[in-house]
């Protein structure tokens, strides 16, 4: 059974950084991909930033730039950090993995841009 887990979301002024975690049961090695997702108040759920087994990693257009999403293969976890916060960054992000075709998620974790 696949486990992700999130933590490191919060309320934070626009122009702060955060920095989120997922920690995984298994190894991160093992996923072809993990993703971080977010969903705001009355949006669809989009993808925010995606990380490859090979370590390539793509962004959403409204993130390029700000957001970096990275791996650690030793602890088996996955990062977001997010600097040059908006208000319109204000969601809920989800750590996702695929794994042989199978989708797994986490429970998410709060970001509130706001000051």
């Amino acid at each position: 059974q696949v486990q992700l887990v999130e933590s490191g979301g919060g309320l934070v002024q626009p122009g702060g950084s955060l920095r989120l975690s997922c920690a995984a049961s298994g190894s991160v090695f093992s996923f072809d991909v993990m993703d971080w997702h977010r969903q705001a108040p009355g949006k669809q759920r989009e993808l925010v930033a995606r990380i490859t087994s090979g370590g390539r990693t793509n962004y959403a257009d409204s993130v390029k730039g700000r957001f970096t999403i990275s791996r650690d293969n030793v602890k088996d976890m996955v990062y977001l950090q997010l600097n040059s916060l908006k208000p319109e960054d204000t969601a809920v992000y989800y750590c996702a993995a695929l794994r042989a075709g199978a989708p797994y998620w986490g429970q998410g974790t709060q970001v509130t841009v706001s000051s």
